[in-house]
């Protein structure tokens, strides 16, 4: 095989020697496990998950310091700690991982591998949202000072419905006994398994390299590859990224929102800027948040909608003034993009209405609704309550090479952290 990944068409996902946990060493593998870092609710979850278990994957993706220096050395430190200690062992032989997650009524099965990261140009793999770049390089330096990659991003693309091809590997592997089994404590359930026999391998890259690949999760750490890559004086282990590849014509991942959080922004002052602009038909609910949630998506059926919470009560925003749209969203893009919630959202509410700029010292972003509800309930800041994007709308402008704004979707169930890794520095 070529060590490059840069010349190759297609998709190709090579075996590396996953770091995994050794059981006998761990309270459980549930208990090391966490989200992607990105999910995790800071600070209670950070607390959580660290008095889970002394050896919790979250030490190594949000390690915790005094600086952004001392914490990515502290991250090196812990990660020669557990492989010292045998905490962590590198499997014996190369291999790729089938990985499959079952619960809350959904199944999912894919391949976790290292992915040839091909030019930009070629669009092999197709980013569908924005990225910060000071996300990027805090990224980028965790990855940098560790010589590893502890979650891997979530890829999908669109094979075939019947088990054919890798589909077809993967569900003649899980006939077999797993490498790994455990349930975390959102109920849902892990397996995974090692595909190391060459023609399963060569059945993979086969089918693999007819495709191109749309990232549901990960825009930042897809960002965090590239630009390592790129610093790269020679080919090497930095030319492949830790990814999780599933066909979503086989296994359909589930789509939902990310919300936002505005830390300095309470709910009154919100609604009032909403109310002296006009913009929007402003309608106050006094229902918990799942009847909210459904008068939400009933709104946003018909055009563009929001809610917002903090106060008690939930506020449905619907019925944008076309005029005001039109005059605060850019016309150079496809009409699905200056469609989107999120574009209207950021556009319209967020730069021309409150004025509120888009740093982390303004806005939290936050999958869980409940949570971001609760956030700002008692701190009294706004939650603002996103519909989910359909993923053909996603997957239609990805392929238009039009990226949507930031944080405009959430696609699950997302790879729980800290069942593979890989170290580039492991053969």
């Amino acid at each position: 095989m070529s060590t490059t990944g840069r010349a190759d068409p297609g998709l190709r996902l090579i075996p590396f020697r996953g770091l995994r946990y050794v059981p006998e060493r761990v309270g459980s593998l549930a208990a090391v496990t966490s989200p992607p870092y990105d999910v995790v609710v800071r600070p209670d979850g950070l607390l959580h998950l660290e008095s889970a278990d002394p050896y919790n994957i979250v030490r190594l993706i949000l390690p915790q310091a005094s600086s952004p220096a001392a914490r990515n050395q502290q991250a090196a430190l812990t990660l020669d700690d557990w492989l010292d200690e045998g905490v962590l062992a590198p499997d014996p032989v190369p291999a790729l991982y089938v990985y499959e997650q079952e619960g809350d009524g959904i199944l999912q099965r894919g391949l976790i591998g290292a992915l040839a990261l091909s030019e930009p140009a070629a669009g092999v793999v197709l980013p569908h949202e924005d990225v910060m770049p000071h996300v990027v390089e805090d990224r980028a330096a965790l990855m940098r000072t560790t010589a590893a990659h502890f979650e891997p991003l979530l890829l999908t693309y669109h094979g075939s419905t019947t088990p054919t091809g890798a589909t077809g590997v993967i569900e003649r592997a899980i006939e077999g006994e797993p490498l790994l089994r455990t349930t975390t404590e959102d109920g849902f359930r892990h397996r995974l398994w090692a595909l190391t026999d060459p023609a399963d391998l060569a059945e993979v890259q086969a089918d693999l390299a007819a495709h191109q690949a749309v990232i549901a999760d990960g825009h930042h750490r897809w960002a965090t590859y590239l630009r390592l890559r790129d610093e790269q004086a020679s080919p090497g282990p930095w030319d492949f990224g830790l990814v999780l590849l599933v066909d979503t014509a086989r296994y359909p991942l589930r789509v939902r929102a990310i919300h936002r959080l505005l830390h300095r922004v309470p709910v009154s002052k919100a609604l009032a800027a909403v109310t002296a602009s006009g913009a929007f038909r402003v309608r106050t609910l006094d229902v918990p948040l799942p009847s909210a949630l459904e008068a939400l998506g009933d709104a946003a059926s018909r055009g563009n909608a929001f809610l917002l919470a903090g106060d008690g009560r939930f506020h449905l925003l619907d019925h944008p003034d076309e005029a005001l749209l039109a005059r605060t969203i850019r016309a150079d893009r496809p009409p699905a993009w200056r469609s989107l919630d999120a574009t209207v959202l950021h556009s319209t509410l967020l730069d021309d209405i409150w004025r509120i700029p888009d740093t982390p010292d303004e806005i939290a972003y936050i999958h869980d609704t409940a949570a971001a509800v609760e956030q700002a309930e008692r701190h009294g800041k706004t939650a603002v309550l996103m519909h989910p994007v359909r993923e053909e709308v996603v997957r239609d402008l990805a392929r238009q090479g039009v990226t949507m704004p930031r944080k405009s979707t959430s696609f699950g169930p997302k790879p729980a952290s800290g069942l593979v890794l890989r170290s580039l520095t492991v053969n």
